[in-house]
């Protein structure tokens, strides 16, 4: 089912196996008929995470960053939309000889193509391949016949890994493998037999669960392995472990390890269960009334985490919804209540007037700010507005007719606005940024030459910069080859920084994003 966990999975498998000496890549198939992930709502999807060449992706590509440590690209990722693209294209081109070209098998062909490119590409060993969606349903179809083929292909070099879950029903208090074996059974009716069983579950598996889910699908209890809630994510490898699951994998696959090197890992998973001291962190956005906020802003709050949890303290979100401040100032004083204020990305005008107030707030009271690509924009509106009197200043995304546009859009932008071409068009992926020298950005990265990731169309204004710097806005980062301002800063401020790229997608557990271990050490030191 959704959400099970199959990211952090496949994610903590590749982990895993890169600690016993492979090289691994992971790949995730989302089986929905768009191009990317680009054009569907956060609240609707969960957050896009953008790769360094640009790639719009599936969240779970930041996972198999933040677990293995690998940069993920176009090839990592696989949808529906992109396979029958890529066919109707070859076919207009005259690419199938004059063949018909058949769903099955052209389809199925096409996802092991790309799959084997990855795996070219990325020089790995072991390469970790995720089907999104639910055994059963329609739209995966396609995706397990290119697996029943692959392993047709290479019967020796293709397994299986079901993720499943072991419901408890509060009235009995015991789990319960009958969805499981449903599961299982469903998924030999594709011509697929599980290789691996990872038992999703609030507990760990009971030995006679194990006893029965072997029989039905026909597997050493050893490859059955408990997969239990646990207290983070980044316990998962260790709980695998465990249980020996990469040494059990191995010798499914009739491979050696090589090297057994987890303690790092581990020692970092025990470390932040006993954290005791606290920092409050109040994210102001606003796409908090859908679907889970912890999907929509994921890689926001890993990087919280990450940060946190490198200063030996553990991170309390507060999720404050910018709209309420609109209504009525007075609620800004909860601001008072949090030791650091972030506001994330995010598109379309409501909300961002209680942003602006919300930063504002934040400058005068010398609250630690972070702002991520919108929270910059704000960061500078508010600025222009209070600090250099221009009454109404704006972005043009949020207002086309303020008389001050201090956030605009880039020209090559305006073209595809225009002709209603919204897809992979905004500016994507990775991008230079030089550093001023004696900023608080410099100190945090400690070195004055960047690459960050971006996702936007709209950009600081240059017009606006001479006035705004007078008044003490520090244009502490540039783009060399546009002459970008990537980086904003307020002059005498503990830190307030608001940034036009996306730096939580390059955060790690074990190597905390340089501008969240600022902000987080400044918002430690307001607390104190």
């Amino acid at each position: 089912m959704s959400s099970v966990g199959k990211g952090v999975a496949a994610a903590s498998i590749g982990k895993i196996l890169q600690s016993k000496g492979y090289r691994v890549a992971n790949i995730k198939a989302d089986m929905y008929v768009n191009i990317d992930a680009g054009t569907i709502r956060p609240a609707e999807h969960g957050e896009v995470f953008v790769g360094e060449d640009g790639i719009e992706a599936d969240q779970d590509l930041g996972n198999y960053e933040r677990f293995t440590d690998q940069i993920c690209i176009a090839d990592n990722y696989i949808t529906t939309g992109q396979v029958y693209q890529e066919i109707i294209k070859r076919e207009r081109n005259l690419e199938f000889d004059g063949e018909d070209v058949e769903v099955v098998p052209d389809i199925p062909k096409e996802i092991i193509r790309r799959i084997k490119s990855c795996q070219k590409k990325n020089n790995s060993e072991i390469t970790i391949i995720e089907f999104g969606g639910t055994v059963g349903e329609y739209q995966v179809l396609l995706f397990l016949e290119a697996a029943r083929m692959l392993k047709l292909q290479q019967p020796n070099d293709v397994f299986f890994i079901l993720v499943s879950y072991l419901p408890t029903p509060k009235l009995l208090g015991e789990q319960k493998s009958k969805p499981t074996q449903y599961a299982i059974r469903t998924l030999n009716s594709a011509g697929i037999n599980p290789d691996f069983i990872l038992c999703r579950a609030d507990k760990p598996v009971a030995a006679d669960i194990k006893r029965t889910i072997s029989i039905v699908c026909s597997l050493p209890q050893e490859r059955i392995i408990s997969a239990p809630d646990v207290y983070s994510i980044y316990d998962i490898p260790v709980n695998f472990e465990k249980e020996n699951l990469g040494e059990i994998m191995l010798k499914a696959m009739n491979m050696e390890p090589r090297t057994k090197d987890m303690k790092d890992w581990t020692a970092f998973s025990e470390k932040i269960k006993k954290l005791k001291k606290e920092v409050r962190i109040g994210i102001v956005g606003k796409y908090f009334n859908f679907k889970s906020c912890k999907d929509t802003y994921i890689s926001v709050i890993e990087s919280i985490n990450h940060a946190s949890w490198n200063f030996d303290v553990r991170p309390s979100i507060l999720w404050l919804d910018s709209e309420k401040y609109e209504e009525d100032k007075n609620t800004l004083n909860e601001l008072d209540g949090v030791d650091g204020i972030i506001i994330p990305g995010g598109f379309g005008r409501r909300g961002t007037e209680g942003m602006i107030l919300a930063a504002e707030y934040a400058r005068k009271n010398k609250i630690p700010y972070l702002g991520l690509c919108l929270g910059m924009q704000i960061m500078s509106i508010e600025f222009a507005r209070n600090a250099c009197g221009l009454k109404g200043a704006n972005s043009e995304e949020l207002d086309p007719e303020t008389p001050y546009p201090v956030i605009h859009i880039m020209e090559e932008q305006r073209k595809h606005m225009k002709e209603s071409n919204y897809g992979a068009t905004m500016r994507l992926g990775a991008y230079d940024c030089n550093i001023k020298e004696g900023t608080q950005s410099s100190a945090a990265y400690g070195k004055n030459k960047i690459s960050e990731r971006h996702r936007h169309r709209y950009e600081f204004n240059n017009k606006y910069r001479k006035e705004m710097e007078s008044k003490g806005f520090v244009l502490a980062g540039i783009n060399p080859q546009k002459n970008l301002v990537e980086i904003a800063e307020i002059k005498d401020h503990p830190f307030m920084i608001g940034v036009q790229f996306h730096p939580e997608f390059k955060s790690r557990p074990l190597k905390p994003h340089p501008l969240f271990r600022g902000f987080i050490e400044a918002a430690a030191k307001n607390k104190q």
